[in-house]
């Protein structure tokens, strides 16, 4: 049982996470062109995937509810947290990055979306860096 979830919390990790990543990291890119159709897109894959991307979290509680009171477990699991609430931020600037640009008002831009999500989406894969170094090195075995 305990390989089961070792291999469903590692599934989930490289399958949610991966596309979480590559789509928060290309948004600025499409907010600069100004391509509605593929920011749309980004924003519906971070949607997806982010709510999926609990069943990381969850796989990787149960997993490791013996370890609980370890640090690198304590710190994984609330670096977690923090990321997926970046990823809520990230979610609506992606969608006033969305409704900015649909707008026809020229005064209207999404530059300050650009930024924010340039910056929070490099945030969240550094702490998804670090959570893989802790699992690798802090892990009990």
């Amino acid at each position: 049982m305990t390989d089961l979830l070792l291999w469903l919390h590692i599934g989930f990790a490289i399958f949610t996470l991966g596309p979480i990543t590559a789509a928060t990291m290309s948004t600025p890119r499409f907010i600069r062109t100004g391509d509605l159709n593929v920011l749309r897109y980004l924003h519906k894959t971070t949607r997806v995937y982010g709510i999926a991307a609990v069943g990381v979290f969850l796989f990787g509680l149960i997993l490791g509810r013996e370890y609980l009171g370890k640090p690198y477990l304590s710190i994984s699991m609330t670096l977690f947290i923090v990321a997926a609430v970046l990823l809520v931020i990230v979610d609506r600037d992606q969608i006033t990055a969305i409704r900015v640009l649909g707008n026809e008002n020229p005064d209207d831009d999404a530059k300050m979306q650009t930024g924010r999500i340039a910056a929070l989406a490099g945030i969240i894969t550094l702490i998804w860096l670090v959570i893989l170094v802790l699992m690798v090195w802090g892990n009990p075995s």
